[in-house]
């Protein structure tokens, strides 16, 4: 079951419409179905029709997982790195990275102990860090903790970004919605944030920039509505973005990629203390095909 809340820019769309830039692989035909089993509810009614949606309407989806996604089991994941404590993953999109039919779930299926120490959203693409062992996975989630392990984001956006920027603002989540908000200046329920990007490209004719993406405070959709909020919303994304502009790149999720992961250990790592100053990254940069 998925719940969803339908944002503004949504508003008067076809039920079909929707579903399918949500989810990019859920096949059309399988939204008919489920509307003829009443297997979709509109503020908890039942629906058995491609009706028009409305902004706020909470849609809930009564199907499974691997029809939404269209992810398959036997995927192949590429590996980017992997000794006997870890593993780093090339996540590609559309696929979660905890619950079913996800990245975790799938390498369950083939490691005897695998746990992700981190995450990224379901259509970002690129780095997962995976420990293959209780003591490995104990020490990561502390580094991470302790902001002792960068990692870096290639971010494709609409716009024309300064050569370095550190952004700071306050971010409010709607669990609810399934959204963030950002403000420039402090309110309640608001936690700051810090986001810092520099310039790697820029095609000026077209206005699109590639950032090099820092986070310095891990929240929610930071990046997304971080840069969004500073002018310079990442192409595809249909969250924090723009319909128009995704629509004229032809993007139907987030051009956003984890590009590398650097072990900065500060104090005594254990058994993972050889991985100190190690950086595993792409071997190129993604999306520069937008430019």
């Amino acid at each position: 079951m998925k719940t969803l809340i339908v944002d503004y820019k949504d508003d008067g769309k076809k039920l079909s419409t929707y579903l399918t830039s949500v989810f990019p692989n859920l096949n059309v035909n399988n939204v008919y179905k489920a509307l003829r089993k009443k297997d979709i509810r509109i503020n908890g009614q039942k629906i058995s029709e491609n009706v028009i949606i409305n902004y706020d309407d909470e849609i809930t989806v009564y199907i499974t997982d691997d029809i939404l996604n269209g992810t398959k089991t036997n995927v192949e994941i590429p590996v980017l790195y992997e000794d006997e404590n870890i593993v780093v993953f090339n996540k590609p999109s559309n696929l979660e990275v905890i619950g079913d039919n996800s990245l975790t779930s799938i390498m369950k299926s083939k490691y005897s102990y695998i746990e992700p120490c981190h995450r990224i959203d379901r259509n970002t693409l690129g780095l997962v860090l995976f420990a293959k062992n209780k003591e490995s996975q104990d020490i990561l989630l502390d580094k991470f903790k302790n902001f002792e392990i960068d990692k870096h984001y290639i971010a494709c956006c609409y716009g024309i970004a300064k050569p370095f920027a550190d952004l700071t603002a306050y971010l409010f989540k709607d669990s609810k919605k399934s959204l963030v908000y950002i403000s420039d200046e402090p309110k309640k329920g608001y936690t700051k944030i810090s986001t810092s990007y520099k310039l790697v490209d820029v095609n000026k004719e077209k206005k699109v920039s590639l950032l090099d993406v820092t986070l310095h405070t891990g929240k929610t959709h930071q990046i997304r509505a971080h840069l969004a909020h500073s002018s310079l919303p990442i192409i595809g994304d249909g969250k924090y973005g723009s319909y128009e502009i995704n629509k004229r790149f032809k993007t139907q999720t987030q051009l956003l990629c984890s590009y590398s992961i650097t072990f900065d250990f500060k104090s005594d790592s254990g058994i993972l203390n050889y991985l100190n100053g190690t950086t595993i990254k792409l071997k190129k940069f993604p999306f520069t095909d937008k430019l």
